[in-house]
């Protein structure tokens, strides 16, 4: 069986690209920065069914991700979640958070409707997830 994006990632999501492990999935939701890692492999929901080299890569990856966008957006607090309740593929929520944000200091889940980004939004994101993701491609 091969690897397929599970469908509400893919319909709530934009692609950043890929890792040696993940496909990088950018969240739709202008309101944070926030990324999704969700390693290519079929049928995984939970981080210890990944094998030992993937979970080091997974750690890797997640580490550099987390760093970068901490570097880039210059946030308070780094949320890092695989909750999976709604979604059951394995997938890492790495969302930049600012004290005084709409949803601080709770999870920013339920707290309002997602902001979609724009054209022009969505270009400027690019370029700055560009040097962070050069680096979670190097790991």
């Amino acid at each position: 069986m091969s690897f397929q994006l599970h469908e509400r990632l893919a319909a709530d999501t934009i692609s950043l690209g890929r890792t040696e492990l993940c496909e990088l999935r950018l969240m739709n939701d202008s309101s944070w920065p926030w990324v999704l890692l969700v390693p290519r492999r079929p049928d995984i929901r939970e981080i210890y069914e990944l094998s030992e080299a993937d979970q080091i890569q997974l750690l890797k990856e997640s580490s550099a991700l987390g760093q970068g966008m901490m570097a880039v957006f210059a946030g308070d607090k780094l949320n890092v979640a695989a909750l999976g309740n709604m979604v059951p593929q394995l997938h890492l929520h790495h969302i930049v958070r600012f004290e005084g944000d709409s949803a601080w200091p709770g999870p920013v889940w339920g707290k309002q409707a997602a902001m979609p980004y724009t054209d022009d939004m969505l270009q400027r994101q690019f370029e700055r997830f560009e040097p962070i993701l050069a680096a979670v491609r190097n790991c």
